[in-house]
């Protein structure tokens, strides 16, 4: 039977240095058996203020902690490294890459909730996991499964993010199962994840709320100077190089 690795990490940053000092997850291989795992570390360079501010993890908090591949989580991660099993996260290539800082080499299928929710509900304006979790009324079921992993759920603590993940993917499969009676959702949720998304319109930026083609066709710079200088996802790279192909 495959198993399911909900997970998700907090960091020293977002840079290319930074590394992991949390893992939480949530591992799955039927409703009545899960697995959950909440383990600090400790990393090779100092947190960053900038991420203290997000998740709250402080140095003390590291004292004597594991290195990220001594802690018992990421060795499952790595036991269940098959292509049978399922490896989910929400911006699933952020967490993937942090892994890999630390060896690891994936054989999962993965599943991106945030890419899938894109997809999904294009309707909605955002598909950050926490505007999710109130778009989609997720916090109104979270007190059962609060109750029953005993998990406290707060925005940027990776557990707590993981359990509001797993409320979200339920509704990704019911979703999946609407628009694609015919197809395993969790088959469909996998080849939706590897698969790019144009983006209409800007959520960020002095563009904010104009459509991207419209702003391509007005301020081709603009269009440039990003695509150069910003950091930005993947559906916003495919975005921006298909416009200005056009």
């Amino acid at each position: 039977m495959a198993k399911y690795i909900l997970f998700d990490t907090e960091t020293t940053g977002n840079q290319e240095e930074d590394r992991i000092i949390q893992i939480g997850a949530m591992i799955i291989s039927s409703k009545s058996d899960i697995e959950i795992y909440d383990e600090l570390s400790k990393a090779p360079l100092d947190i960053k203020i900038e991420a203290m501010e997000v998740h709250n993890i402080t140095p003390n908090m590291l004292i004597n902690k594991p290195k990220t591949i001594d802690t018992t989580i990421y060795k499952k991660i790595e036991e269940f490294n098959k292509n049978e099993n399922y490896l989910i996260a929400h911006n699933i290539n952020f967490d993937l890459k942090m892994i890999q800082k630390e060896g690891f080499i994936n054989q999962y299928k993965l599943i991106d909730t945030l890419r899938c929710s894109r997809h999904l509900y294009k309707e909605l304006s955002y598909h950050r996991l926490q505007y999710l979790r109130y778009k989609l009324d997720i916090y109104k079921e979270e007190e059962k499964e609060t109750l029953q992993y005993n998990i406290k759920i707060k925005a940027h603590d990776a557990i707590g993010d993981v359990l509001v993940m797993k409320l979200l993917l339920s509704k990704l499969v019911e979703k999946c199962k609407n628009i694609y009676p015919k197809i395993n959702p969790m088959i469909k949720l996998e080849e939706l994840t590897k698969t790019p998304i144009l983006i209409e319109v800007f959520k960020f930026g002095k563009y904010k709320d104009r459509k991207i083609k419209e702003i391509a066709q007005q301020d081709i710079g603009y269009i440039n100077w990003m695509k150069s200088s910003m950091k930005l996802d993947e559906d916003m790279k495919y975005t921006l190089e298909k416009i200005t192909r056009e």
